[in-house]
C-alpha cells in the first residue's frame, strides 16, 4: 500500500523541522543526519521515510551512500499555501501599529 502522508503533519514534528534546516543547504546521508540528534538512529530513519514520502526530501543514491536532498518545489508548495496568512497577519498588525501610533499621539 502506498500511503500519502499530510505534508503539514510531517512538519508539525520539531525533529522533522530540524531536519529539513539541516538538508536546506547540504545534502547529507542518513547516519550524518541522525549525528545531529541524541535519538536513536532507527527513530531518524523513520522522520526520513515520512519526509520522503511527502516528498519535502529526494533521495539520490551514490555508490552505497543514500544522499537526502530539499525538495524545494514541494517547500514553495507550503509556502504559497502559507503565505495568504501571513499577508493578514501582517495587514492586522499594521493596522494595530497605526492604532497604538495614534493613541499614543493623544496621550
Amino acid at each position: 500500500m502506498n500511503l500519502r502522508r499530510d505534508v503539514f503533519q510531517a512538519i508539525a514534528d520539531p525533529t522533522r523541522r530540524a531536519i529539513l534546516f539541516l538538508v536546506a543547504t547540504q545534502s547529507m546521508t542518513a547516519g550524518t543526519i541522525a549525528s545531529n540528534f541524541d535519538t536513536a538512529r532507527p527513530t531518524v530513519s523513520r522522520h526520513l521515510k515520512i519526509l520522503t514520502e511527502c516528498d519535502l526530501l529526494r533521495q539520490e543514491q551514490t555508490g552505497r551512500e543514500v544522499y537526502y536532498h530539499l525538495n524545494p518545489e514541494k517547500m514553495k508548495e507550503i509556502a504559497d499555501f502559507v503565505e495568504p496568512f501571513r499577508k493578514l497577519w501582517d495587514d492586522r498588525f499594521n493596522k494595530l501599529e497605526t492604532i497604538m501610533k495614534t493613541y499614543q499621539s493623544q496621550s
